[in-house]
């Protein structure tokens, strides 16, 4: 059975640590071969842009960027619906590789066999 761990990033800016726990349990699954996908929501939807992981800093803390292109290379990173439009971002917003989709999706993805959801 292949087991995917699907994890939702509540928090950016507004949350540092939670934050940043989101993108760290994220990037060393993918680097540990689990297959990942990776949930951008709230203030999180942000780092989706170009250049905003890169503005992200929390003492003792890989750097987001750092952590998300690792996810990226491994894995799956998906923009909440409407966290996107709440802040006027379009696909043509997002990192390359990044995917804008709604609620529907993420419950698939939760409840495929094998699927451990973290919330953060």
């Amino acid at each position: 059975m292949n087991r995917t761990l699907v994890i939702k990033a509540t928090a950016g800016e507004d949350a540092p640590e939670r934050c940043n726990q989101a993108f760290t349990v994220a990037a060393a699954a993918a680097a540990s071969g689990v297959e990942v996908s990776l949930w951008l929501t709230g203030e999180a939807a942000w780092y989706a842009v170009p250049g905003r992981a890169e503005t992200f800093a929390l003492p003792h803390a890989a750097p987001l960027a750092d952590l998300l292109e690792g996810v990226l290379a491994a894995g799956r990173v998906t923009v909440c619906t409407q966290c996107a439009a709440r802040r006027g971002l379009a696909e043509d917003d997002l990192i390359e590789g990044v995917r804008i989709a709604g609620a529907p999706a993420f419950v698939e993805e939760t409840l495929q066999e094998g699927a451990q959801a973290l919330v953060y």
